[in-house]
């Protein structure tokens, strides 16, 4: 069985950008069935994915951050965040993507992801954090919940028309996660 000691975590960049969009869609796909429409999931290209990857790395600004984490077989997940700009948000980051495929779950993957993103921010200045989650997505929500995330909001979910909620999570002190 593979532990959290099998697996590295560095900072993304484009030479990252396949993996990442395999690990994506691999992740999604595995993920979200019953919770988003399947024709949506089939759909999905790592191809795709992987140049909008490859565009985004290629333009990160201070301030944001994008991890992966890789086994022996390559890549199994990644996180991206950044600290948010703007009129009373200068302490405030967010999380905006975590995805860790499967195989790769309950070995503590995703809670190194998230943590070191959260250092990562913390460096640039971030006092908080906050995410948002699909609702229906319980698993991911006891997650956070055990990593000591808040449930504070409710909003509505655009972009799959059917009416879903994100629930939003949040970590009033960066450090929670960090120390």
């Amino acid at each position: 069985m593979e532990g959290l000691l099998d697996y590295a975590i560095s900072p993304a960049g484009p030479a990252d950008a396949a993996a990442l969009g395999r690990v994506h869609v691999r992740s999604w796909r595995e993920t979200y069935p019953g919770l988003l429409p399947q024709a949506a999931l089939n759909r999905m290209s790592p191809a795709v994915h992987a140049r909008r990857f490859a565009h985004e790395l290629m333009r990160v600004r201070p301030g944001q951050v994008t991890l992966i984490a890789e086994g022996a077989g390559g890549a199994v997940g990644y996180v991206s965040g950044a600290v948010l700009t703007g009129e009373g948000r200068a302490a405030d980051a967010e999380v905006f993507t975590l995805y860790v495929v499967r195989a790769a779950q309950r070995v503590g993957v995703g809670r190194a992801l998230l943590t070191s993103a959260a250092r990562v921010l913390e460096a640039e200045g971030a006092k908080s954090l906050m995410l948002f989650v699909l609702t229906r997505n319980e698993r991911a929500r006891r997650f956070y919940e055990r990593l000591g995330g808040e449930a504070f909001a409710e909003v509505a979910s655009n972009g799959w028309g059917q009416g879903l909620t994100e629930t939003a999570y949040r970590w009033p002190e960066i450090e929670s996660l960090t120390r």
